[in-house]
């Protein structure tokens, strides 16, 4: 396997959950059903808030020096999203950690991290994408072209990754346990979209 055929397999194999994490429900979920641009912007503040934290403490923690390199770079990154994200949102004060972070806070192989972060980028760039939506269909290009650059952001950050992860991966097993973190960290972003909207009586399913 090389790094193209890992990131299509990822996406093959959480197909349904990518499509559904897509939808236009993916930002009521999040915001708990209140819609309006204030709880947009502070919805997306909590998950670069999250993001920043999460890539930091990897930097710290990781003993191979070029995935620290890339954790610390990707952890700056997301800050500075953070900043300029938080900067529309009154006295930001962070929120629960998302179930997604939560999930990639346990892992602890360099492997693992590397597919658990190409599995969050392939989940961030649908939300990225619903934000960039939200805010055209609110007549605020200024803050859709935010969103639309911060996915730019996400790309580059991917294609880092899986570059990484195909210097490291000398075997199938360990393209394995990287394809089952990777997928890991959707089912959890999918999991608590299910939740959330199902605590709000809404069918997380598509209606056909």
């Amino acid at each position: 396997m090389d790094s193209d055929e890992f990131v299509e397999a990822v996406r093959k194999e959480n197909e349904t959950a990518l499509s559904r994490l897509g939808s236009s429900k993916s930002l009521y979920a999040a915001t708990g059903g209140e819609l309006e641009p204030d709880e947009v912007f502070r919805a997306a503040a909590d998950s670069e808030h999250a993001a920043s934290e999460t890539f930091a403490s990897w930097a710290e923690s990781e003993a191979d020096e070029d995935a620290s390199d890339l954790f610390a770079s990707i952890a700056e990154t997301e800050t500075e999203h953070y900043e300029t994200v938080s900067g529309n949102v009154d006295d930001h004060e962070p929120g629960e950690i998302p179930a997604l972070h939560e999930y990639l806070r346990d892992l602890d192989d360099t492997h693992e991290r590397l597919g658990g972060f190409v599995g969050r980028t392939l989940a961030s760039e649908k939300s990225k994408t619903q934000l960039t939506g939200f805010f055209t269909g609110q007549a605020d290009p200024q803050s859709a072209s935010l969103f639309r650059d911060l996915k730019g952001d996400l790309e580059s950050q991917l294609d880092g990754a899986v570059s990484l992860l195909a210097e490291r991966c000398e075997s199938d097993e360990k393209w394995e346990n990287a394809k089952e973190a990777a997928s890991g960290a959707i089912t959890a972003a999918y999991d608590e979209y299910t939740e959330s909207l199902e605590s709000m009586g809404v069918n997380p399913k598509p209606v056909c």
